[in-house]
């Protein structure tokens, strides 16, 4: 695009182009930094992708492109779609939105390589040039399919259970030895096409192999650690293209992702190498020193909850993936309101790891204007806990399970949990006594101290928004 300025100006593009690649990263940094609280959020999210407009922008006069009416038409075809996703996509699938956004950008990332790549005489690259179009085809490819097997796993059509043939750790890290021979291969004789084509297809073939075993209960950390293989394989395509921005953006979003990953693991309590590497969860394990004659529940109702919550001194809501299903948000913040009104004092505690993906509660909350200040993390509600009234369990399961604390054998033990077990008396919202995404019972639902209010979550909190205001 650059041909068109007038001849004068074209002198100082060069250097023009860096300073606001500069200033697109400044709008990158203070987008990220902005997102560290659900009140700036939105802002945040706005600026980087301001941030990111004007990189795509400025990129047009980076070099000559002879075509750059269609990356303008892709801009805006793809604007469009993500405007109609956004609007159009339920809570309820922004896990699933997430994964294939991370899938996009690994895969983008690889065709970028391979675009360059096949731009050119293989003897013209240099060595490191090579090299970097080796690691974006390789990282690219692993995010591509590992993302959109994450995807099917989070829609239901893959089992959330663990997919592995006999030995897959062993058969995965052959093929990752495998496929990183192929790169050094890659780079000392580019000329044999084959075997960039083999790393290509292998590289594929990894990603699926890697995240087939991987439970659903690893979820949120699996798509916070593709997440930041799609920043890596981003920036590996920055290096293969010349392109400052891109190496930049990649790495923040790398490195973002990584430090997500990181607390992820631990709010589980896991290390990462038994993530990727051994099952978590169980297929139907039960609670551990109890018979069936003992796992007895009691019930209760919509009237029963209205008084106990109406008048209680606090009352704790947890919220869990249950609650996005039934889109219930906005009766849970009716509900919360008329308790306020009685001057009952109200909190929701947020487990790391509740719902599909990090911060998926936080997001759901602010949907349905829910006041950040009432938000608090495990750390800050677990010591309230103990003088609560009454805790509302809100399709929440795993997060809440004592055995993470008081069963050795439990495969959660270990796990950070909501103590809500301290409190008075907790109430749990639930379609039935199904386990939860761990595949694990829960000792809590049997507890003197807590109560089942069963059904779909949004009519029973419409039923006790309905009995509270009855109580007058």
């Amino acid at each position: 695009m650059s041909q068109f300025l007038p001849e004068f100006l074209q002198a100082y593009i060069p250097s023009a182009i860096q300073i606001f690649y500069l200033i697109a990263t400044a709008f990158f940094i203070l987008g990220i930094k902005r997102l560290n609280s659900p009140a700036t959020a939105r802002s945040g999210n706005q600026l980087a992708s301001f941030g990111m407009l004007l990189g795509v922008v400025v990129t047009l006069f980076d070099r000559e492109i002879v075509s750059f009416e269609f990356i303008i038409a892709g801009m805006v075809i793809g604007a469009l779609i993500g405007a109609f996703a956004a609007k159009k996509v339920q809570m309820t699938a922004m896990p699933e939105m997430v994964a294939v956004f991370n899938g996009f950008g690994g895969g983008a990332s690889a065709l970028v390589a391979w675009g360059e790549f096949s731009r050119f005489d293989p003897g013209l690259f240099a060595l490191h040039e090579l090299f970097t179009i080796g690691l974006s085809i390789l990282i690219g490819s692993i995010t591509f399919t590992g993302s959109y097997i994450a995807f099917g796993k989070l829609k239901g059509f893959i089992s959330g259970g663990r997919i592995a043939l006999p030995g897959q750790n062993l058969i995965n890290l052959f093929f990752t030895i495998v496929a990183l021979f192929l790169v050094g291969w890659f780079t000392i004789d580019p000329e044999y096409q084959v075997i960039f084509w083999t790393l290509f297809g292998l590289a594929l073939l990894i990603g699926i192999f890697t995240v087939l075993p991987i439970g659903g209960a690893d979820m949120p950390v699996v798509i916070s650690l593709l997440n930041s293989y799609s920043g890596i394989a981003a920036s590996m395509a920055g290096f293969v293209v010349g392109n400052n921005l891109l190496i930049i953006s990649g790495a923040l979003v790398g490195a973002a992702g990584l430090i997500l990953t990181n607390l992820m693991c631990q709010a589980m309590n896991r290390r990462l190498v038994d993530v990727l590497f051994a099952a978590f969860g169980g297929e139907g394990v039960a609670v551990a020193g109890l018979d069936d004659e003992d796992k007895t529940v009691q019930k209760t109702f919509a009237d029963d909850v209205a008084i106990q919550c109406a008048y209680a001194k606090r009352v704790v809501i947890v919220p869990g993936y249950g609650l996005a299903v039934a889109q219930a948000q906005h009766a849970l913040k009716e509900v919360a309101g008329l308790i306020e009104s009685r001057g009952v004092d109200v909190k929701y505690g947020i487990h790391p790891v509740a719902g599909r993906m990090p911060g998926h509660m936080n997001v759901l909350l602010a949907e349905a204007d829910v006041p950040y200040d009432q938000l608090y993390d495990m750390d800050e509600i677990n010591p309230q806990f103990a003088s609560t009234d009454v805790v509302l369990i809100i399709g929440a399961n795993d997060v809440v399970n004592p055995a993470a604390q008081n069963s050795p054998g439990s495969p959660i033990y270990g796990m950070p949990i909501l103590n809500v077990h301290e409190a008075k008396r907790t109430i749990v919202f639930k379609r039935s006594m199904s386990y939860g995404y761990a595949g694990i019972d829960n000792a809590l639902f049997y507890s003197e101290t807590n109560q089942m209010f069963f059904g779909d979550a949004k009519k029973s909190l419409q039923e006790l928004a309905s009995a509270i205001k009855d109580l007058g």
